[in-house]
């Protein structure tokens, strides 16, 4: 159900119970969750439930989650998800986290053009939007990369840990995509 893509250096493919001890040292790591919508994780059981709601969005339809392998170690180093897939509408969000080694190679560029490209190709979506902290200036400069455009901020949408934080909400669209492209 969930289609394998790969780059020159990663593989994308759903998640398994294999991944979970990689997936869990991501989400539990407090720099890479920095900016994220919810605390890091304190235990393995929170990446257990993790993948039950992996594996329930790919059943019902309503997300496709890839876990982002490095071809040359085998391992783990991320995840992205397209997810609140509305395909009355031909529209999705866009999601990923990436292991902190793994950051400043491109790893996420890559990723994310082959998401893009499904999303767009296979997918036959029309638009794509993420929700990011904008204090997120790698994330941004990402988005930005592949032609998101930032089309607004929402004041302390979330609040993690206590803390307020803002909403940068981007957009891409399928034709923007195939300009790029062509």
């Amino acid at each position: 159900m969930v289609p394998i893509l790969s780059t020159p250096r990663l593989r994308l493919a759903a998640p398994q119970a294999g991944d979970l001890n990689d997936i869990y040292a991501i989400f539990s790591d407090p720099v890479v969750m920095r900016y994220w919508s919810h605390a890091p994780w304190q235990s393995r059981v929170e990446a257990e439930a993790w993948l039950a709601r992996v594996e329930n969005g790919h059943a019902t339809g309503d997300a496709v989650q890839w876990a982002i392998r490095e071809m040359a170690s085998g391992a783990v180093i991320g995840t992205i998800t397209l997810f609140k897939i509305n395909t009355a509408n031909h529209r999705a969000e866009i999601g990923y986290a990436l292991a902190q080694r793994a950051w400043g190679v491109g790893y996420m560029a890559e990723a994310l053009r082959a998401v893009i490209d499904h999303a767009f190709g296979s997918m036959a979506l029309h638009r794509l939007e993420a929700d990011i902290d904008p204090r997120n200036e790698g994330s941004a400069h990402a988005l930005g990369r592949q032609g998101f455009i930032c089309e607004g901020i929402l004041r302390q949408r979330w609040c993690v840990g206590g803390e307020w934080s803002d909403t940068g909400l981007y957009g891409l669209l399928a034709t923007d995509w195939a300009a790029r492209a062509g």
